[in-house]
């Protein structure tokens, strides 16, 4: 374990004990191996001044919503000490009740919520307090005979608490096992199966302490034969196209089963095949998590996926049922019964959430997981806590008071949408309004400026020239490699030729349109087919022109091609519906702020009609000017579920066209 204190980077924050705090916090953060995404907590125990000139001594600890790695001063919640003090000598006391009284004792009351190990944090008589989820610690307390190896490796001095569940409960057990305890003999303490705390009086010696502490862990697994964990290979294979529609096949059945959509992502890194691969895999795996704190994230166990998917999830879904059963008090609400990572043998490790953030989160955790569960077995048998204990921090009544506050989700949250001519004006209007309604979008267009355009982990830009079947295919499968599915086809990409009557027309300019503005819909849709033939309410939507119904002189390449695509997707909306693919039309008009109108342009017809820029725009019935995000809005709506019961249809935005109407 790597000490990553510097005194020089150190040196501002000596004087002041809260950001010294913040400095350790995220040099404890930046390393996985110790805390993941919110895990583990820190404290400093400070005096203030208040309004009225008295001292008082505070407790500022870690707040719930902050992760260590990325901590502030504002991410700590200053709360009273004498006050958690007080509380640990409660008999009894809810964690609801705890939770209450301890933001009541808040100095500033639009601080975060105080971690719940508030008050344990208050009893260790010291000025820092550091408590991380070390992978190498809680490894060998999950083990045969766990406890016996903590002694053999830390000694007398180090405290050593079998498990309770974090809270009140906790705390008053620590209260009561450390009343006649001398802290300044102790090494540190570890909570069994869950983390290790240690402290000191200066953050440099706290924050060493627990380097040491874990070094001393990783040492005695390595000296046993156990490899250290290593990072994720960035460069998987790609799957075959069986096996991602496998995959989207698998994301369709755990989704429905949660009943929401969902992502599916799949580490087909080595290290993750060779564990799947693992012939006693479904009983090593499915014996419970790394901490119990990792539950809210993961469930107790993976799905194990077999050959018949849907039977593996309704026999997951079964097995849930049954542990909720077992352990219900009569007071509980059972929460969905679908996984959230599972085992696929001979492609690796899957994860399912309804957002690339949340998915690389469980991800993460399920890498430490499976390393633990190796180094576990290594050592004589992995041994997670039984399933009560488990159940408890599941069904925690702070996260059953979460479940009842409920809350909406945005539309389009965990859905995976493609956009093609998504460089510019409508194409690029729609990724944007998917994404910014809870979409992962995958944004195709020819240019390679799509890659940079979008680039961040919801939303990809993939450089695709439609023109070519090979480039179609890739873009889709990748689509499916790293989303799980495909829900939504916004089928945009085209082009306007110069304008030619049918006597002059070029036989360039007539392929060069058939090609982009038919041909290219008809290859991405037949691409895209097996997948949203196993996708969640999918949809489809065809990007079409009033050309269609009202045709003008010099544009028949453009206008043949796209009443073609009007009646591809007709046809379309007659082949798919009995797979539940729905298929619609949308027929835009004078959309002038896309790359196609320059000012020049604009300017041009605008005076061929007698009129200035500004009236050309608004040449409709209604005398509304209509931009890419009008367009996009129409967009969103027919692909969401306003449109859930409607396919074949085809809807005008233009304003209100005579000759259409």
């Amino acid at each position: 374990m790597q000490n990553l204190w510097n005194d020089t980077t150190a040196q501002p924050y000596l004087n002041d004990p809260l950001q010294l705090r913040v400095y350790t916090s995220r040099l404890l953060g930046q390393n996985s191996s110790l805390v993941l995404h919110g895990g583990g907590n820190t404290s400093v125990k400070a005096e203030v001044t208040n309004l009225f000139g008295d001292t008082e001594q505070v407790l500022y600890i870690k707040g719930s919503g902050w992760d260590l790695g990325t901590i502030e001063a504002a991410g700590f919640a200053p709360v009273r000490l004498n006050i958690l003090l007080k509380m640990a000598e409660l008999p009894q006391l809810s964690d609801t009740d705890m939770v209450i009284y301890q933001r009541a004792a808040m100095l500033n009351p639009n601080a975060p919520t105080p971690s719940v190990e508030a008050i344990l944090h208050a009893l260790i008589p010291f000025k820092y307090v550091d408590h991380t989820h070390a992978d190498a610690v809680v490894t060998v307390s999950n083990t045969t005979n766990g406890e016996a190896r903590l002694r053999q490796i830390y000694g007398r001095n180090m405290l050593i608490v079998p498990y309770i569940m974090p809270g009140f409960v906790l705390a008053r057990q620590i209260y009561e096992a450390t009343r006649n305890v001398d802290w300044h003999t102790l090494d540190g303490l570890i909570l069994g199966n869950h983390g290790v705390f240690t402290f000191a009086d200066s953050a440099k010696a706290s924050y060493e302490q627990m380097i040491k502490v874990v070094t001393l862990a990783e040492d005695y697994l390595y000296a046993r034969g156990v490899p250290p964990l290593n990072s994720p290979a960035t460069d998987q294979p790609m799957p075959t196209k069986e096996d991602l529609l496998t995959l989207a096949q698998i994301r369709q059945a755990v989704s429905k089963s949660r009943g929401v959509p969902m992502l599916a992502q799949l580490d087909g890194t080595a290290e993750a095949v060779q564990f799947a691969n693992l012939p006693n895999v479904a009983t090593i795996a499915t014996r419970g998590p790394l901490t119990p704190d990792h539950v809210i994230r993961t469930k107790r166990i993976p799905i194990i996926i077999d050959a018949d998917v849907q039977q593996a999830v309704s026999d997951y879904a079964t097995v849930y049922q049954a542990y909720f059963e077992a352990h219900n008090d009569g007071k509980l609400t059972c929460l969905d019964k679908a996984p959230r990572w599972g085992v696929w043998a001979g492609h690796g490790l899957l994860t399912f959430e309804r957002t690339v953030k949340e998915n690389r989160i469980v991800t993460d955790i399920v890498q430490h997981t499976r390393w633990a569960i190796q180094a576990g077995e290594t050592l004589g048998g992995w041994q997670a806590l039984p399933a009560k204990d488990i159940f408890e921090v599941e069904y925690w009544e702070l996260e059953q008071a979460k479940l009842r506050q409920g809350g909406s989700s945005p539309l389009f949250r965990g859905k995976v949408a493609v956009v093609t001519g998504a460089g510019s004006g409508i194409g690029r209007a729609c990724a944007e309004s998917l994404q910014a309604q809870g979409a992962t979008v995958v944004a195709l267009d020819i240019r390679p400026e799509i890659t940079t355009l979008f680039n961040r982990a919801d939303a990809v830009g993939l450089a695709c020239d439609l023109s070519q079947p090979d480039q179609i295919d890739q873009a889709i499968q990748e689509t499916v490699r790293r989303f799980g599915g495909l829900d939504i086809l916004i089928s945009n990409a085209g082009i306007f030729p110069p304008s030619q009557t049918i006597a002059d027309m070029s036989a360039e300019n007539w392929a060069r349109s058939l090609a982009i503005n038919l041909t290219s819909h008809q290859r991405i849709l037949q691409a895209c087919i097996p997948y949203l033939s196993v996708g969640l309410d999918p949809a489809v939507l065809m990007i079409a022109s009033k050309n269609v119904p009202a045709p003008g002189p010099g544009a028949g390449a453009y206008s043949v091609a796209k009443a073609g695509l009007t009646q591809l997707a007709r046809v379309a909306a007659l082949e798919l519906a009995k797979q539940g693919i729905r298929v619609n039309v949308l027929h835009p008009n004078a959309v002038f702020d896309t790359a196609l109108w320059t000012e020049e342009i604009l300017a041009k017809r605008a005076a061929h009609y007698g009129m200035d820029v500004e009236h050309y725009k608004r040449s409709n019935l209604l005398q509304v000017e209509i931009t890419s995000r009008d367009v996009a809005a129409l967009a969103c709506a027919m692909v969401g579920p306003i449109f859930s019961k409607t396919t074949g249809a085809q809807i005008p935005i233009d304003g209100g066209n005579e000759r259409v109407i």
